[in-house]
């Protein structure tokens, strides 16, 4: 069952600001409090930074194949499973924050040049279904906010 609404403004609103928060719950972050791991199963707020940013290229991808393709099947996002993960996982805080601001750029811009009823085109996630683009979209900025407080939660823990 598919949402035919389109992008709320709140929800472009959020897609262009969200992340302004992250000069602030980084502030005064060391390398060691951005590198810390709670435990060896559990990333770091650099690796967090790192999901976040590969994860706009991703969304990116899956953009243009919700545009080109009817309806297409796109599988769970897994770090571990991404060939890419590796890469973004190992750079350093400042060369993610910089690459990230680059894709956030993209991405809004990409959004924000669709015409309302490309926002109703959908995509089949697998575990939640038939989702407009307007929906992938509010479930990345839930999924950010979510990562957003992991890497808060990682820099403020003594």
């Amino acid at each position: 069952m598919s949402d035919n609404s389109p992008l709320s403004p709140s929800a472009m609103g959020r897609l262009e600001s969200q992340l302004e928060c992250l000069q602030l719950i980084l502030q005064g972050a060391t390398p060691e409090a951005l590198d810390r791991r709670p435990g060896a199963d559990k990333w770091s707020a650099r690796e967090n930074l790192a999901h976040l940013a590969r994860y706009h290229q991703v969304l990116l991808e899956r953009v243009e194949l919700i545009l080109r393709e009817v309806q297409p099947a796109l599988p769970r996002y897994r770090a571990e499973d991404d060939p890419e993960w590796p890469r973004w996982q190992a750079m350093s805080a400042e060369e993610i924050r910089l690459r990230l601001g680059h894709l956030r750029k993209q991405l809004v811009e990409r959004i924000r040049s669709l015409p309302p009823e490309q926002l109703t085109r959908s995509g089949i996630h697998s575990r939640f279904g038939e989702m407009s683009l307007a929906l992938w979209i509010e479930f990345f900025l839930v999924h950010e906010g979510h990562h957003l407080y992991v890497i808060l939660q990682r820099v403020r823990s003594a």
